[in-house]
C-alpha cells in the first residue's frame, strides 16, 4: 500500500469539494439557459433585503449563447458569472458597464467559430456556468428581471445530464468517483491541470471504467481514511479561516480572491485581488464553497457583520447603541435563527440601534428585544472601504 494515499485523498477532498458542491447546486435547477427569478426577499438566514436575484444555469455544450441585459435607469445591478469550479470570472453591471441595453456572446471553452461583431464576447471557462443577476429592489424591479434573456446561437441538443458516478462504486469512495467524472467533464485551466497530476495515484484520471469497484481493500481503507481527514480539515477551516474581527466586525474582503486564471469583463487581475499561493487559493475556494457558495468579490460588494459591541458584549435589545457606519444598508437579524428584523439606508451619519424609537428623533435601526447581530452591505464600495487598513467603527453602548 502506498503510504501517501491518505494524504492525497485528503488533499483531493478539499480540492474537489467546490466542483462537486457547484454541480449539486446546478443539478437542482429545473431548466438550463433560462433565468429563474426571485420575486420577494427570501425567508432564509441573513436574507438580503436590498436585492432580488435572477439565476440561470448555462449549458454551452451546444455552442455559444446570447445574453441580453436591460438598461436599469441608474438602479444598482450586477450579473455575476461563476464557472463549474466556483471561480467568479466576469461581472456585468453598474460597476463595470454602461447603463444601456447590452448583448454578450457567451462562448464555450475552445470556441473557434466566427465571433459576432455586434456583441462583446465573454469566454466561459467550463461547459456549464452559473449566472446570478442581482437588481436593487423597488418598484419596477420585476420588469428589469424579465428583461434578462438567454438565447441559443445555434440549434442545440439539451444537456444530457450532469456527470454521475458509475454504478458499483463503494459508498465511501463515491466522492472520488464523482470527482473523477467531474474532472473529465469540466477541466480547469492549464495551470490547474498541472497541479492536478499529483492526484493520479488515487485514480482520478482513469479513463473509461471506474477503478474504485475493484480497488484492493487496503487501498480502499487508505482512501477512506484520507477522505475523512479531508472532510474534517475543511470543517475546521470553515470555522477558523476567516479574517479576525476588528472593532467587533468580521469583514472577509479577500474570501473570494481564489480565481487565478480567467479574467473577463469586470474582474480585477491585480495582486490585491488574487491570492499569490495556489494552494492557499484552493483552501479559500473550498471554504467559500462550504460557507458562501457563489459569493462575489469585495470590489463588487461587501457585507461585514458584527455580533458584539465595543466592550465585547453581545448585542442585545436590552441596551441601546450608537453607530456611525459608512453609506450603505444596515440590517438587524435575530440571533436565534438569523431572521431579518429590519433594515435602513445609511449615509455615513450616526445611527441609534435599539428596539424603541429614540426620543430625540435621531436616525434609528429597530432591533429585536433579545440578542441579535448587524450586517452592513455596501455595493460597488469606494476604494477607502477596500483598503486593508480600513476599520469599521465599533458599536458603542449608549
Amino acid at each position: 500500500m502506498r503510504d501517501d494515499l491518505p494524504t492525497l485523498a485528503a488533499e483531493a477532498y478539499g480540492y474537489g469539494y467546490p466542483l462537486l458542491q457547484d454541480l449539486r447546486a446546478v443539478g437542482a435547477a429545473t431548466t438550463f439557459n433560462a433565468f429563474e427569478h426571485q420575486r420577494t426577499v427570501p425567508a432564509e438566514p441573513n436574507a438580503n433585503p436590498d436585492l432580488l436575484s435572477s439565476t440561470a444555469q448555462l449549458d454551452l455544450s451546444g455552442g455559444p449563447l446570447w445574453l441580453r441585459v436591460p438598461a436599469t435607469g441608474g438602479r444598482y445591478h450586477v450579473v455575476q458569472f461563476v464557472d463549474a469550479w466556483t471561480d467568479n470570472f466576469a461581472y456585468v453591471g453598474s460597476r463595470t458597464t454602461p447603463d444601456e441595453p447590452r448583448e454578450y456572446l457567451l462562448v464555450p471553452p475552445g470556441w473557434a467559430g466566427r465571433e459576432a461583431p455586434a456583441a462583446e464576447v465573454i469566454r466561459v471557462p467550463t461547459m456549464i456556468a452559473t449566472l446570478i443577476a442581482r437588481f436593487a429592489a423597488g418598484p419596477g424591479v420585476h420588469e428589469l428581471q424579465d428583461g434578462l434573456s438567454i438565447q441559443r446561437m445555434y440549434p442545440q441538443v439539451p444537456l444530457d445530464g450532469l456527470p454521475s458516478p458509475q454504478p458499483g462504486v463503494p459508498g465511501d469512495l463515491l466522492f472520488l468517483e464523482a470527482l473523477r467524472r467531474g474532472l473529465a467533464a469540466f477541466p480547469p485551466s492549464p495551470a490547474e491541470r498541472r497541479y492536478q497530476r499529483r492526484f493520479a495515484p488515487i485514480g482520478l484520471f482513469e479513463d473509461g471504467n471506474s477503478p474504485y469497484p475493484t480497488i484492493p481493500r487496503e487501498h480502499r481503507l487508505a482512501l477512506r481514511e484520507g477522505l475523512d481527514r479531508g472532510r474534517e480539515a475543511l470543517e475546521e477551516a470553515a470555522t477558523t479561516e476567516h479574517a479576525a474581527p476588528v472593532n467587533g466586525w468580521t469583514n472577509d474582503r479577500h474570501a473570494f480572491d481564489y480565481n487565478l486564471d480567467y479574467f473577463e469583463v469586470g474582474t480585477v487581475d491585480t495582486p490585491q485581488w488574487t491570492l499569490a499561493d495556489r494552494e492557499a487559493a484552493h483552501l479559500a475556494r473550498a471554504v467559500a464553497a462550504r460557507t458562501r457558495l457563489w459569493g462575489s468579490h469585495a470590489y463588487e460588494a461587501v457585507a461585514p457583520a458584527v455580533h458584539k459591541d465595543r466592550e465585547g458584549a453581545r448585542l442585545t435589545g436590552a441596551r441601546a447603541y450608537a453607530l456611525s457606519p459608512p453609506a450603505g444598508t444596515l440590517a438587524s437579524y435575530d440571533a436565534a435563527d438569523a431572521r431579518l428584523f429590519h433594515s435602513i439606508p445609511t449615509a455615513g451619519d450616526a445611527v441609534r440601534v435599539q428596539p424603541d424609537p429614540p426620543a430625540d428623533g435621531a436616525p434609528w435601526l429597530p432591533t429585536p428585544r433579545g440578542e441579535y447581530h448587524l450586517i452592513l452591505r455596501v455595493y460597488n464600495p469606494p476604494e477607502t472601504l477596500l483598503r486593508d487598513e480600513f476599520e469599521l467603527p465599533p458599536v458603542i453602548p449608549a
